[in-house]
């Protein structure tokens, strides 16, 4: 399993499935990331928190928690 935290910085991905319960799930599907969206990793902070991607035309920070809840392709 190969999750967001895991991609290069420049590759794009396609959303697998999402882990995590509740409202934690909620709000990552309420910012747009779900089942077979295309996510753009833009760049990386310097300690690797947050991730900054591209997804559905506009631009949006992860926290490593919650990028680790994302499995790709």
């Amino acid at each position: 399993m190969k999750t967001l935290r895991q991609g290069k910085i420049g590759e794009t991905f396609k959303v697998k499935k999402l882990h995590g319960q509740g409202a934690v799930k909620r709000r990552i599907m309420d910012m747009g990331i779900t089942k077979g969206a295309e996510v753009y990793i833009r760049k990386v902070a310097p300690l690797g928190v947050p991730l900054e991607v591209t997804l559905r035309g506009y631009e949006l920070s992860i926290r490593k928690a919650d990028a680790e809840m994302i499995e790709i392709e």
